[in-house]
Parts: C-alpha cells; structure tokens; sequence
C-alpha cells in the first residue's frame, strides 16, 4: 500500500473553546504523517504555537469583530445575540474583514483539506475558492434552525460577490464532524450533509507536557468549579465558593489568578488552579459547576460526571438545557444564578444517584463514538480516493 500524506488546513474563531476541539483531530492528522496548520486571528499564535502547529494570521480579534458589528447595526450582540447579529458576526463580518487574508495564506499553503469549526464560515469560503474539500466540525449541539437560516442567509451575498455558488444551508460541507453524543443531540436538527461522528475528548496539554502537582483529596466529593472569566461571567467566584463550602465536599476551582486568601474561605478549603487542562481538571471529580462551554460540557459527559450549568449566553443555554434533558445535570436560567441556588443544586446532584447514571450513559455513548485517529484515516481515505 502506497501512503499519500495530505495538506489540512483547519479554521477557527479566534476563541480558545472554539480551537480546542479542533485539537484532537489535528494531533492525530499529524501523528499519522499529514501537514496541519491552522487559519485564525494572530491573537491565536500562543495557543497555536504551544501545539507545534503552524498559524497563518487572518482576520482581527474578537473584540475589533464585536465592535464592527455594533457600528454596523447599532446593536450590542453581547447583551442581544439574535440570530441576525449572530449571522453578521459569524458569517459576516468575518468573512468581510478574513477572507482576503485567509484566502491569500490557503492558496500559498496549498491545502488538500479544509477543516473548519460548525461557527466559522471563512474556511467553507475558502475551500469554495480553492476547489478543495471541505468538512464542518460540530463543537455544540446543532444550532436552532433560526439561526442556522441567518447564519446562511448572511454569507450568501459573500459568496456571490466573488461569483460562487452560495451553499444552499449551513452549515455547509462535504462532511459533517459531529462531536456531540445522541444523547445531547436535538432531533432532526442536523444539516444534510454526510455526518461522521467524532469522539470529544477532554482536553489535553502537548504531548510529554508534566502533569500538574495537585492538593489530594480527604475522600469527600470532589466538586469542579470551572466558570467563565469572560465579561458578565456569574456568579462571581468567592460568594459562590462560601456558599458551596457549607456541603461536606472538597472543592476545587479555576482562577483568573484570583488570591485564595481574597476568596474569604478558610485555609485549605479550596484549591485553586490559573489553567489545567480539562483532562486533568476532571480527575476524580463527582460534579461540575460550569458556565455551559462546548469544551466542559462534552468532557464533563466523556467522564460520567453530572453537571450544574450556571450559562451566561443564549448558546450555553443552548447546551445547558440539551444537559438537563438528558438528565445528566441542571441548568439554571441565565439571570437567577445566586450562590445559594447553585449550591443547592450541586446538593441535589450529589443526593440523588440518578443524575450520575444519565451522566455515565453519556460517557458510554461518548466510548462507542469513532476517535480522532479513526476519523483521521477515514477522511484521508476519502480525500485520497
């Protein structure tokens, strides 16, 4: 057998939960011989970078997005993300203030493959331009239908100034990537493209990267604190942290760098880590409290650990209510997430058995899921052909 290694080139927002789940297929594309490089804003260039990938730069922050979406539409997404600034966002502006530079670096790298995350629509441009194939990676539970169609509606006006064809749906793609187990899945919701399903991992540092010195457990539960440290975040860190530690656990907590001793607990109470990797975070955890990300959610599940989702964001409600549904945790409704409220929900999950059951069945959905190396050849084969 004669092996043929490919060019893959991956696209993502410039977000780390929106890059990381991109990881374990592109480590797993590199292991099996093939070049991965990765097209996203330079603010990207660290995380890329520690992953021994390459970056080609394109397109502005977050940040320099948000702002010209308000200019444009005199709305701020942040606090109203309706499916219209959503498409503007995702498959507007960023094309507009992208694709030139992503299309300049994709012609020059050569790609075979383009791989793009479900809410980054310059790469699908792009492979479009270059008469490459492409593949969609679904990081969250399908979108809503609404905001699919602006989402869609949007880039088609990118598409046909450059005289292209617009795909009719998004996302768009000769291969659905879907990362979501059936059990987090909605009905019916997912695009009509050929859908290969892809084991979520919880995230892990570099290959040969030390693991973390860690405080050992007393033998109580152990609850995983995880929250965003985004603007608008909650419930703020310390109250939350008081409030939990009137349950017999031990806690554990990610930090902005907050010092323990501003937190007003007693020593010894809690440990707080600045990052580790999920992997790592979830070990010997019997509960999550986490603001609803892709990444927490989806490696929280591949554990068997239950979760409260305290979400900040119509999309991780999204995920918080698909979670709650299945059984596997509870989500409190953005806006009534005091401390009080969260402790007594993680009280519940750790009282009733029934929450850890749904959350294992998740990680038995999540075990029968291809991995990344056996979808990694998959694609190869079909590029190849």
């Amino acid at each position: 057998m004669i092996w043929i290694s490919m060019r893959v080139l991956m696209f993502n927002n410039p977000l780390t939960g929106h890059f990381l789940p991109l990881l374990p297929l592109a480590r797993a594309l590199r292991k099996q011989g093939h070049a991965v490089a990765f097209v996203s804003a330079p603010a990207m260039a660290g995380a890329v970078g520690a992953e021994g990938f390459e970056l080609i730069p394109a397109g502005p922050s977050v940040d320099v997005t948000v702002a010209e979406v308000g200019r444009r539409t005199g709305a701020d997404m942040m606090t109203a993300p309706s499916p219209a600034l959503v498409g503007e966002f995702f498959a507007g502006v960023r094309i507009d203030l992208s694709a030139d530079e992503a299309l300049a670096g994709a012609r020059a790298w050569e790609p075979d493959l383009v791989v793009s995350e479900h809410c980054d629509f310059v790469g699908p441009l792009v492979a479009t331009v270059l008469k490459v194939p492409s593949a969609v990676m679904g990081i969250d539970p399908a979108l809503e239908p609404e905001v699919l169609d602006a989402l869609a509606a949007t880039a088609h006006s990118r598409y046909v100034e450059r005289g292209l064809e617009a795909p009719a749906q998004a996302p768009a793609g000769r291969w659905l990537l879907d990362l979501c187990p059936p059990g987090l899945q909605r009905d019916g919701a997912l695009p009509a493209l050929d859908r290969i399903a892809l084991r979520p991992e919880p995230h892990q540092g570099p290959e040969g990267t030390p693991r973390a010195a860690r405080t050992p457990g007393t033998g109580r539960p152990r609850v995983l604190v995880s929250l965003s440290t985004a603007r608008g975040a909650a419930p703020t860190l310390g109250p939350l942290l008081r409030s939990l530690s009137a349950l017999d656990v031990d806690l554990v907590a990610t930090s902005s760098g907050v010092p323990v001793d501003d937190l007003g607990l007693e020593p010894g109470r809690v440990e707080l880590v600045t990052f580790l990797p999920a992997a790592e975070l979830l070990d010997g955890v019997s509960a999550v409290v986490h603001h609803g990300g892709s990444g927490t959610t989806f490696g929280a599940a591949a554990r068997g650990i239950p979760a409260v989702v305290v979400p900040d964001t119509a999309g991780q409600q999204r995920q918080a209510f698909r979670l709650q549904a299945a059984g596997a945790g509870l989500a409190l409704p953005i806006g009534e997430q005091d401390p009080d409220a969260v402790t007594a929900a993680v009280g519940r999950l750790l009282a009733e058995p029934g929450f850890t059951a749904a959350a294992q069945r998740l990680r038995d959905e999540i075990e029968a899921m291809p991995t990344a190396s056996e979808v990694a050849e998959r694609l190869t084969a079909s590029v190849m052909a």
